[in-house]
């Protein structure tokens, strides 16, 4: 088990806004909430990379783009393409959907070549990576299969889900995957996290990053009860 304080909590937190129709107020309104609470990253869309970078200029808040997303159906090139330029604009941090139609084909050579490619990218800048599996649309076999490949290729994180499936992150998932990645690699939750007891669920079952849109009003709540039982952390 470990310990966190609240602001251990709040640090975990992929602070999320990915709807198509986010307004430039949205994501300032994103960013503003991300150094009140001090969130580790905004996760936004590719295109938000500059305005959000350019919004957490001087904090120690990071700018997660989304490649490919939400479908993961581009190319290796075209996902190349639109890592670098991501970075190019200010992010800082790389959540890539991988190719579920080469998953289902078995094509296990393709999906390695694709998450080196990604991998190689952020490691020649040091910025993390992490490898979107939509574990909905996979069998548990896949799950594990996938979680060899990164094993081997080392991404930061293998992170459940996109939240724009049929459904996102269970604790049976975050389990599986950290109990197959191997120590090297961490485990995000993402997807249909909305309230305190799911968000400390995730954690206790493995999970180092949670994306969510629902940051603000589950640090308030974890806040409440911090201040009811009179501690300054809970262990987990």
């Amino acid at each position: 088990m470990n310990k966190y304080t609240l602001d251990d909590l709040a640090c975990l937190v992929d602070h999320t806004n990915l709807h198509p129709d986010a307004t430039e107020d949205d994501m300032r309104k994103l960013c503003d909430e991300a150094r009140r609470y001090h969130f580790k990253m905004v996760a936004v869309n590719q295109v938000q990379s500059k305005f959000c970078s350019g919004q957490l200029v001087g904090t120690d808040i990071d700018t997660g783009a989304a490649i490919a997303f939400p479908l993961g159906q581009t190319s290796i090139a075209a996902k190349e393409f639109e890592t670098k330029d991501a970075l190019a604009n200010g992010a800082n941090e790389i959540d890539y959907v991988l190719n579920i139609t080469q998953v289902k084909a078995g094509n296990w050579a393709y999906i390695e070549e694709e998450m080196s490619a990604i991998v190689s990218i952020c490691n020649e800048v040091g910025v993390p990576s992490k490898a979107i599996f939509e574990c909905c649309l996979l069998t548990n076999d896949e799950k594990i299969a996938l979680c060899k490949i990164a094993r081997k290729i080392g991404p930061t994180f293998v992170k459940t889900s996109t939240g724009f499936s049929k459904w996102g992150a269970t604790v049976e998932d975050v389990r599986l995957m950290k109990e197959n990645v191997g120590p090297n690699v961490q485990v995000k939750a993402a997807g249909g996290i909305r309230d305190a007891d799911t968000f400390l669920s995730m954690v206790h079952a493995g999970a180092t990053r949670i994306g969510c849109s629902a940051g603000v009003p589950i640090i308030e709540e974890l806040k409440r009860r911090f201040a009811e039982q009179s501690v300054d952390s809970i262990e987990l």
